[in-house]
């Protein structure tokens, strides 16, 4: 019974010993042709090469759009508070009362718009040249709403007025803070030249 026992093992020692070893031998040339005529060296990306690009549209910096819909919809909130805020404000600085309708009417114009601006402005804040313009734009702006409310109509201010002041202050969050910093100081020396008095 032993010896059948050793006849045994010795046979499954030989099957394991033959499953090991491969039917056919090849050469590691050989193996090299095989791999180069299949193609598969040109599917597989090597270690270092960058990875495919992803099927989310991006734009021309690189950031999805996505997440600049993303950005915009954060700023273009409190920015457009800051339209009706100030709306209301001015309506009861002239002691008018602007009803619900009315106020939903002039948002409803002015949101889309300054959506769109601040798309855009965000998309190409860091460019210099769009800093210039933002910084021109900015000192227009302000410069117009300080002669608005030293020296215009009560109508004027009323209908100009909110939404002057939510792009001179969207202006000043984007620009730069030395552009910012100096937007002001000429919104300042504008005001002391033409001899404006904002608080009588």
């Amino acid at each position: 019974m032993s010896t059948s026992r050793e006849r045994g093992t010795r046979l499954s020692e030989q099957s394991c010993n033959t499953q090991r070893k491969p039917l056919i031998e090849i050469s590691d040339e050989e193996k090299w042709r095989l791999i180069k005529e299949s193609g598969l060296l040109g599917k597989v990306p090597p270690p270092d090469a960058p990875e495919p690009p992803s099927r989310e549209p991006k734009t021309e910096e690189g950031i999805p759009l996505a997440e600049e819909i993303f950005n915009t919809t954060t700023l273009l909130i409190p920015f457009s508070f800051l339209l009706a805020m100030t709306d209301i404000l001015i309506h009861h600085q002239y002691g008018r009362h602007v009803d619900s309708y009315e106020l939903m009417e002039r948002l409803a114009t002015g949101v889309p718009i300054l959506g769109l601006f601040i798309f855009y402005t965000i998309r190409y804040k860091h460019i210099r040249r769009a800093q210039f313009l933002m910084f021109l734009l900015s000192v227009f702006v302000g410069s117009r709403l300080l002669w608005l409310l030293a020296r215009g109509r009560w109508l004027v201010v009323i209908r100009q007025c909110p939404p002057l002041a939510t792009v001179w202050i969207y202006t000043i969050v984007q620009l730069d803070l030395g552009l910012a910093v100096f937007n002001l100081v000429v919104c300042a020396i504008y005001v002391w030249y033409k001899g404006l008095k904002l608080f009588k």
